[in-house]
């Protein structure tokens, strides 16, 4: 694989992640924490180890995968950097609610529910069109989409549980992390 090619990968998954270190989770624990979303870490998790499974130091990315890396790596750290900071404190690995859980709809949430999961499906993509064989990518795509419907709809459940009409309402009309379909 060429330097450029390293470079991009690292200062990707770089700039990504640092707005996760950066962040405060809440201090006190939550109220309520729905632990089964952890099969759905699990299942994002073995997604994200199979994009790196393809000899990806053999590989030389085509241009046009050069190209859309970089792209989805940006929108990545973009939705890293916005997501957690208008999550603030609320960010938490675990679901779970807060005592003093706000329903955030500010930032990047105007257009997705879940913007981090959207953050890490780019990032995904973005490591995969890089330095993943198709036959991996595929299967790796569709670890995470499970995954993260699982945990999507446990974290849906919990803030419905808290906030009613008012999640109703605002789940109605912003898709859940994939922009446009609702």
């Amino acid at each position: 694989m060429p330097t450029y090619a390293y470079l991009i990968l690292v200062l990707g998954w770089v700039l990504w992640l640092t707005p996760f270190f950066r962040a405060r989770q809440a201090e006190k624990p939550a109220k309520q924490v729905d632990r089964r979303a952890r099969w759905g870490i699990l299942l994002v998790a073995i997604a994200y180890t199979l994009i790196w499974q393809g000899h990806f130091w053999e590989r030389s990315p085509q241009p046009w995968q050069v190209a859309l890396s970089i792209v989805l790596f940006v929108l990545a750290s973009l939705l890293s950097w916005s997501g957690a900071r208008a999550l603030g404190r609320q960010w938490r690995i675990d679901a779970g609610l807060s005592a003093d859980h706000e329903l955030v709809m500010s930032g990047p949430y105007r257009f997705v529910r879940h913007p981090i999961y959207t953050s890490l499906l780019c990032i995904l993509l973005g490591t995969g069109f890089l330095i993943t064989p198709w036959r991996l990518l595929l299967p790796a795509i569709l670890l995470f989409v499970i995954g993260t419907e699982i945990r999507v709809r446990i974290e849906d459940n919990l803030l419905a549980s808290q906030f009613g009409d008012r999640f109703s309402e605002y789940k109605k009309h912003v898709p859940a992390y994939i922009p446009f379909p609702k």
